[in-house]
């Protein structure tokens, strides 16, 4: 249970630093700080939830976009926050560029972030 939740703190740790970069450096991509946890949540859960389906559905009918995967679990995670959440992406090359964004963000985010906390952990360890 207990990794669960970390993963999970992880997952959204990650997810609000990716929209919070592409919000940062996209000038069509907001994400006011009013509704941020809300998107970052809708976001989290809507990517968990599609991924492993997106997945499953290239698999059985187009296997060659089984890389592009994260891109379009990004993509379509992006859409649903935008749509119950006050996450704004204005413009094609937007979407575009928000989607790679957060994708690439989030992916480093997901392999950085255990590792910090290993580290302080470890540190804790060798305080006591």
């Amino acid at each position: 249970m207990i990794s669960f939740l970390i993963r999970a703190a992880i997952f959204l740790g990650s997810a609000a630093v990716g929209l919070l970069v592409a919000s940062l450096i996209l000038s069509g991509f907001s994400a006011p700080t009013s509704g941020f946890i809300v998107a970052v949540v809708i976001f989290a859960i809507a990517q968990s939830v599609l991924a492993p389906f997106i997945a499953t559905v290239a698999k059985r009918h187009a296997p060659a976009f089984l890389g592009g995967i994260g891109l379009v679990s990004t993509f379509v995670a992006l859409l649903v926050a935008s749509l119950f959440s006050n996450l704004s992406i204005s413009g094609v090359s937007t979407w575009i560029l928000g989607t790679v964004v957060v994708w690439l963000v989030t992916a480093l985010a997901t392999l950085v972030l255990p590792l910090l906390f290993v580290r302080k952990k470890v540190q804790e360890k060798k305080a006591q």
